[in-house]
């Protein structure tokens, strides 16, 4: 997971402090300077907001910050990661941190031999 959507998804399991808030209120307010109130990479956020436990909504968030490129932009970069290091100050925020990077649905590697079949429902009365 790159460091924007990391930063974005951490901070919403931990948006209960001001220091956490206001970082990303600046991120997501760059976000929109950037990309438009109106783009997808906001809409993503906006949902991902609604059901921070959504890992469908966490990929679209990665998805869409791959889409309008702005992992490569520095002042992102920059305001992701003081958002991680504030996030790194808290109580247990390595751990919020570690368990976004490892638990996030663009990071699951799936192996082996798949068949798939149609199921058969049974009778409806």
């Amino acid at each position: 997971m790159d460091v924007i959507t990391t930063a974005i998804v951490a901070a919403l399991a931990n948006l209960s402090k001001d220091a956490i808030k206001d970082g990303y209120s600046a991120l997501k307010a760059a976000l929109k300077k950037k990309c438009g109130s109106e783009s997808d990479l906001v809409d993503a956020v906006d949902k991902l907001e609604k059901k921070p436990d959504s890992e469908a909504r966490k990929a679209t968030v990665q998805e869409e910050v791959e889409i309008a490129k702005v992992k490569d932009d520095p002042e992102m970069l920059q305001l992701a990661q003081d958002l991680l290091d504030k996030i790194k100050e808290q109580p247990g925020g390595q751990e919020i941190i570690n368990q976004t990077q490892t638990n996030t649905v663009s990071g699951v590697n799936v192996g082996g031999n798949f068949e798939f079949k149609p199921t058969q429902e049974g009778k409806k009365s």
